[in-house]
């Protein structure tokens, strides 16, 4: 059986054989059960995460253009390298106040 979600996404679903086949597989696994009421209420939608905490102090997001070097150099130390660019222009502001 073929099910269309509203964004057009085709779904195929197993038929009421193949769903009672499954079951019974489930029901054989020592490691795994189906989900109850309880524990699906304790599930979220598939994409959405509960995200980071929120910080103590918040940062407001700005386009701005850097040229190519200061980009690579920032980069090539890994991940991070907005927050470390942030740090270096808040070092540059603590000492030119």
């Amino acid at each position: 059986m073929h099910v269309t979600s509203p964004s057009g996404r085709i779904f195929d679903l197993p038929s009421p054989e193949e769903e009672a086949r499954i079951r019974k597989g489930i029901a054989k696994d020592p490691d795994t059960h189906e989900l109850d009421d309880e524990e699906l209420a304790q599930t979220r939608p598939l994409g959405r995460s509960p995200g980071r905490p929120k910080a103590d102090s918040t940062k407001q997001p700005v386009s701005i253009r850097l040229s190519p070097e200061v980009v690579e150099y920032f980069k090539a130390e890994g991940p991070g390298w907005q927050t470390r660019i942030d740090a270096v222009l808040r070092e540059h502001v603590k000492t030119h106040q």
